[in-house]
């Protein structure tokens, strides 16, 4: 056990990117206010049990990898971009020209994340249909129902089905991209819809309750 952590503490680095940002990656033996902001993220989806101390221990690797697991990321216990984001921590980011605006980070991190959701359960489906099905994460962030954040929505447990079955990482079509960046524009052809379903595959029964709102394509958009 010694040597194992040992060997954790001295992987603690930051991994700087050569063409963007420079944004720590959060490995055992990590310490700080960041480590912290990760445990209260865990802890508020339930992966995290143990007290907020700003320590990258080993409870704090196993609950990260537990969320990775969770949520189809890969599985190695480091708090890099992707799973910072999922967790609903923005990475800071910073330029030659100085720190970029807290507002055009998070825009261009969740154009990205939107596209990547959109690309996996949308792909095929008319133009409309994936921009609304951007519209709808969006429309989730604004209903108390649900998360505040497109993160937070998007990794909300079993709530998509390309999270859970890795369709969110399948090869981005152009289309998705330009479908996201419609979205968060304000476009929403879903009529302002939380829920969707393909009534052909979808096996819940309770969501074949839902209001229907829009029919586009396959997908049924839904109150």
């Amino acid at each position: 056990m010694i040597i194992l952590i040992a060997y954790f503490a001295s992987e603690v680095y930051f991994n700087i990117s050569s063409r963007n940002a420079i944004a720590q990656v959060y490995k055992y033996g990590a310490r700080g206010e960041q480590v912290k902001q990760i445990q209260t993220k865990l802890k508020q989806w339930g992966y995290y049990k143990n007290s907020v101390d700003g320590i990258y221990g080993y409870n704090t690797y196993l609950s990260v990898k537990s969320f990775q697991k969770s949520n189809g990321l890969k599985v190695d216990g480091l708090a890099g971009n992707q799973t910072l984001e999922a967790i609903g921590i923005v990475p800071s980011k910073s330029t030659a020209s100085g720190t970029a605006s807290s507002k055009n980070v998070t825009n261009n991190n969740d154009v990205a994340l939107v596209a990547r959701l959109i690309n996996g359960e949308a792909r095929g489906e008319p133009y409309e249909g994936q921009v609304a099905v951007g519209a709808t994460i969006l429309n989730r962030t604004r209903d108390a129902r649900f998360p505040s954040t497109i993160a937070g929505v998007i990794y909300q447990p079993g709530a998509f089905t390309a999270i859970v079955d890795g369709q969110i990482n399948a090869e981005m079509a152009e289309s998705s991209t330009r479908a996201a960046r419609d979205a968060l524009n304000g476009w929403d052809p879903s009529g302002g819809a939380v829920f969707y379903f393909n009534p052909a595959t979808s096996t819940n029964k309770w969501i074949l309750s839902r209001q229907l709102i829009k029919v586009i394509g396959k997908h049924r958009f839904c109150s």
